[in-house]
C-alpha cells in the first residue's frame, strides 16, 4: 500500500541514491529500503565522482552515502553535491568514528551521520526523520560532536554586535559573523532573561526567547515532541521556533544548531557542574 500524504492522498515515495563502494553492502541496504513502501531506490553509485553523475541524471531526494571511498571520498561528494543541488538530502552512513569526517561532513551540509551497526529499523526510522527535516546521528558521534564544541571556548562579542547577512548563494556554512553595525533587537530580551542566557552577542539580539529556549532543547538531544512537552507548547510550534532560529542564525540543521549553542556557551549545563 502507498504511503499517505497529510491531505490523506497517496505520496510518491521518497527517492534514494545510494553511494557506496563495497557491492555486497550497496545491495543489502537496497533491499532493506526496497521492502519500505515509502522509499524508492533509484539508482547506485561507486563513489563520490559517480554519485555526483548520478544524482545530475536521477534528481534524488535523498542520497545515503558512504566516507571512504575511492576517487572521491563522501565529505567532498556531500560538499559538492550541496553546493549544486542543495534539495537534496545527504545522510552518511559508514563504518568509519574519524572525528574529522564527522565535523567536516556536517559543517558542508551533511543531514545526518550514521553508523553501519544499525538494526533495519533504526535506519528506516531515521532515514524518515531526514524527510520529516531533522538531523539523526549516531549516538556515539552525537556525543563526540558536542564534547569538541564544549571543549572550545565561547565566543566573545560586543554587546552591539549583530549578525552580518550574507546573500542566499553563500553557502560557506560559517557561524554568523560580527559587525560594528548596530540594529534594533527582533525580540527585546529582559535581564533576567540575558542572566538566564549568557550571551551579550548576535544570537540573543536576533533570537526571540522562546527560539534560544528551543535550541538549548535541541543541543539536548530532545525531539520535536520532547521539547514541546518540556516547553508547554504543540509540536508545530516547536518545528516553527527551530525553522526561524536556523533561518535567523544561517544554519543548515539541528546538528549544526546544536553545535552552535554549546560553541556560544548558551547550552543547559549538565548536571552538578
Amino acid at each position: 500500500m502507498s504511503p499517505l500524504s497529510e491531505n490523506g492522498r497517496a505520496a510518491e515515495p521518497t527517492r534514494v541514491l545510494l553511494v557506496d563502494d563495497q557491492p555486497l553492502f550497496r545491495r543489502a541496504i537496497a533491499t532493506l529500503i526496497a521492502e519500505q513502501p515509502d522509499f524508492a531506490v533509484v539508482g547506485e553509485a561507486v563513489n563520490g565522482q559517480d554519485a555526483l553523475d548520478r544524482a545530475r541524471a536521477l534528481a534524488p531526494d535523498l542520497v545515503v552515502m558512504d566516507i571512504e571511498m575511492p576517487i572521491m571520498n563522501g565529505v567532498e561528494a556531500v560538499r559538492r553535491l550541496r553546493d549544486e543541488m542543495p534539495n537534496i538530502k545527504v545522510v552518511v552512513l559508514t563504518v568509519s568514528e574519524d572525528e574529522d569526517y564527522l565535523f567536516n561532513a556536517v559543517r558542508f551540509g551533511a543531514s545526518g551521520y550514521l553508523l553501519k551497526d544499525l538494526q533495519p529499523d533504526q535506519l528506516y526510522e531515521m532515514l524518515r526523520a531526514v524527510r520529516r527535516g531533522e538531523s539523526p546521528i549516531s549516538p556515539v558521534m552525537a556525543g563526540r560532536l558536542l564534547a569538541e564544541f564544549r571543549r572550545r571556548p565561547p565566543i566573545d562579542r560586543p554587546a552591539d554586535a549583530v549578525v552580518e547577512t550574507r546573500p542566499a548563494s553563500d553557502r560557506s556554512h560559517l557561524p554568523p559573523r560580527a559587525s560594528a553595525q548596530t540594529v534594533a533587537p527582533a525580540s527585546e530580551p529582559t535581564d533576567a532573561e540575558l542572566a538566564r542566557f549568557p550571551l551579550a552577542s548576535a544570537a540573543a539580539q536576533i533570537l526571540t526567547r522562546r527560539e534560544l529556549e528551543t535550541l538549548q532543547y535541541v543541543a539536548d538531544g530532545l525531539t520535536n515532541k520532547e521539547i514541546g512537552t518540556a516547553l508547554s507548547i504543540t509540536e508545530g510550534t516547536v518545528k516553527n521556533h527551530v525553522h526561524n532560529a536556523l533561518e535567523k542564525l544561517q544554519l543548515e540543521n539541528r546538528i549544526q544548531a546544536a553545535a552552535y549553542v554549546v560553541r556560544q556557551g548558551i547550552a543547559h549545563r549538565p548536571p552538578g557542574s
